[in-house]
């Protein structure tokens, strides 16, 4: 086949402006996202010492998978792991019940009211805001079940979804500081960006040149507006001498980062895992839903429409992959 001189431009033009951007030493801050967030005026690389782990550390992630799409409608699962973690050692490993959810037109309304989040009725619904408030319904029973000094981990940001209240997080941080617990969002995959690059790789970049290879670092980011719900402290860090990547991490407006930052490290030192906390890589993999947890749930609702009478080929009709049939030939 002979080679198409347009792709061959298109593709050699974007190579050359994404390598001018990840090399380049341009400036500004942004977040892809669009949060409401107010940025440092410079990135300030700060070293970062390790302290002592929190006796009592909790760390939450949710997972989701599809099942089935005839479009118009689909079946989703989802699920919110804990894992806490005591004294160097885990204690409570719980995968989270597994919820099943049918999204589409008519449906919505019916899961919203189901779902028994603090959003308004009319509220769109999807699935990321299914897995969203799974997970904060855990962060919250984490706080309330934590020790005073405890720290809970929360995989992502410290901002829910934007059809959940920012009052709502407000009161969980207000519980959270009366209890003298620490919420923490490590994030390993941010928008955040410096000149259009990613921060996280310019930062990786800068640090072991301003500080020396093999040194723990962090930098403060950006805040939340004074008048946009909780105060957020958002900062990027590396956690472990050894680790390749850093994360943006975010902090409750009114905790100390160095000392908070110094314990999240001292459980940051897995030698699979170097610089990501090891109680969130077990909340990880016990909130997967892989394959052959979806292909249980389908043979489950097969059963039901065994029992309701419903024609195979009306199931086929509606849930057929039609393009990866074609796709085989």
């Amino acid at each position: 086949m002979a080679e198409d001189p347009h792709a061959h431009q298109s593709i050699a033009a974007t190579a050359a402006r994404l390598a001018a951007l990840l090399t380049g030493g341009g400036g500004g801050l942004r977040d892809a996202n669009g949060n409401d967030l107010v940025f440092e005026d410079a990135l300030d690389v700060r070293p970062l010492s390790r302290l002592a782990a929190p006796p009592d550390v909790w760390a939450v992630d949710g997972g989701q998978g599809l099942v089935a799409d005839a479009r118009c409608l689909q079946v989703y699962v989802t699920r919110a792991a804990r894992v806490r973690w005591v004294d160097g050692r885990t204690v409570l490993e719980e995968e989270g019940a597994l919820r099943a959810h049918l999204l589409g037109l008519g449906q919505d309304r019916m899961t919203l009211a189901a779902l028994g989040a603090p959003v308004a009725p009319d509220s769109a619904l999807d699935v990321n805001l299914l897995r969203d408030w799974g997970e904060w319904e855990a962060t919250a029973r984490c706080v309330d079940e934590a020790a005073p000094g405890a720290m809970v981990l929360v995989d992502g940001d410290l901002q829910p979804d934007w059809r959940i209240p920012a009052a709502w997080l407000e009161g969980l941080l207000a519980t959270a500081s009366t209890r003298s617990v620490t919420l923490v969002g490590v994030t390993k995959h941010t928008g955040l960006s410096w000149g259009g690059a990613p921060l996280l790789s310019v930062l990786e970049q800068r640090a072991p040149a301003e500080l020396g290879p093999r040194k723990c670092w962090w930098v403060p980011v950006a805040r939340t507006r004074p008048d946009v719900g909780a105060g957020i402290r958002v900062v990027v860090a590396r956690l472990d001498p050894d680790a390749r990547f850093s994360f943006r991490i975010d902090l409750p407006g009114d905790a100390d980062p160095v000392a908070s930052l110094g314990a999240l490290a001292a459980l940051s030192d897995d030698a699979a895992f170097p610089g990501y906390p090891y109680p969130l890589t077990v909340a990880d993999r016990l909130a997967a839903c892989p394959r052959w947890i979806r292909d249980e749930v389908w043979d489950r609702i097969d059963e039901v429409f065994d029992e309701k009478d419903v024609p195979f080929d009306v199931r086929e009709r509606a849930f057929a992959d039609r393009h990866r049939m074609m796709e085989r030939y």
